[in-house]
């Protein structure tokens, strides 16, 4: 048995667990992948999968394929991370993120990818931290950028980055310069992630210690709509300053100190290992290298 492209598309129909998403992921008709998986049941002389509907179960002789199989696929993976320019090293790859990410070091990560590995195509997807978990589990994503760890046992995690917070307001609402106690700020809504994040999980936790107050707490998925309410005024938000550098500069926000600490934002570079999450491993180690050297140039500017 030496057709890869068979036990490629065995693998992917086990893991996604329907002949469909595994023709859409594999971007073949299913007809196609159907073919294959006749062809290989015939070959071996066993039923590899249940069918139930539209969804599909391995059977015992599928499971153990299944195992032999990823195996055989890792080698040929390593096999050509090994021996292969990395010029000609590439094909699409899944890359979700948050939108921090995008507007801080992501086009410099596109570059370097772009002048490595010249034959990688990207597919970008911007997403909430919860989407874009999801999604990964689901194996609809190859690597993501989120605020992590993705705790699930198929997950791996890399420390990513982190940006510290702020409370950042409109000079127009008139915050004192000194200490600015969250009583004070609570007068005002706080604008912050979307809900469900971790900054607004937090934030509405701060608030709630506060007595005979009602929080109020605009989420939002959209950076720039965060970034537009609070030059506008309509409240104090809680993002990180790299993000609003140039309006800080020119001096249409300010940060506001205040003795409720903000914790930072971390993220994780995670990914599922597969038999064919090499370039999976590439762009995240690209990025683990990129997001240092942003680190560095951020910390050196700051001082």
């Amino acid at each position: 048995m030496h057709d890869l492209r068979a036990l490629e598309s065995f693998v992917w129909i086990a893991r996604l667990g329907s002949f469909r998403a595994a023709a859409e992921r594999l971007n073949l008709p299913q007809p196609t992948l159907s073919t294959r998986i006749a062809r290989l049941e015939e070959q071996l002389g066993v039923a590899l999968f249940r069918r139930d509907g539209r969804r599909v179960a391995l059977t015992a002789k599928g499971q153990l394929l299944l195992d032999h199989a990823e195996r055989l696929l890792t080698q040929r993976a390593e096999l050509l991370a090994a021996v292969a320019d990395p010029g000609a090293l590439g094909g699409p790859v899944r890359l979700g993120m948050a939108e921090t990410i995008v507007h801080t070091w992501l086009p410099a990560l596109i570059r370097r990818l772009h002048e490595r590995y010249p034959a990688i195509s990207l597919e970008l997807e911007v997403d909430t931290t919860p989407h874009l978990r999801d999604a990964l589990v689901r194996h609809e994503i190859d690597v993501a950028f989120l605020m992590g760890p993705v705790s699930h046992s198929r997950i791996r995690n890399r420390p990513l980055c982190r940006y510290p917070l702020a409370w950042v307001a409109s000079p127009q609402l008139g915050l004192p310069e000194g200490p600015v106690p969250l009583a004070r700020l609570a007068d005002w809504p706080i604008i912050t992630y979307p809900r469900l994040s971790r900054p607004y999980v937090q934030i509405r936790e701060m608030l709630g210690q506060l007595r005979d107050r009602r929080p109020r707490i605009h989420g939002s998925s959209s950076l720039a709509t965060i970034v537009r309410m609070t030059l506008d005024g309509i409240g104090v938000s809680a993002i990180p300053p790299r993000i609003v550098a140039q309006e800080l500069a020119d001096d249409r926000l300010r940060i506001i100190s205040s003795d409720a600490a903000l914790p930072p934002l971390e993220f994780t570079a995670s990914y599922a290992p597969s038999p064919d999450s090499h370039m999976a491993e590439v762009v995240t180690r690209l990025a683990l290298e990129v997001a240092a050297e942003d680190a560095a140039q951020d910390a050196a500017a700051a001082g």
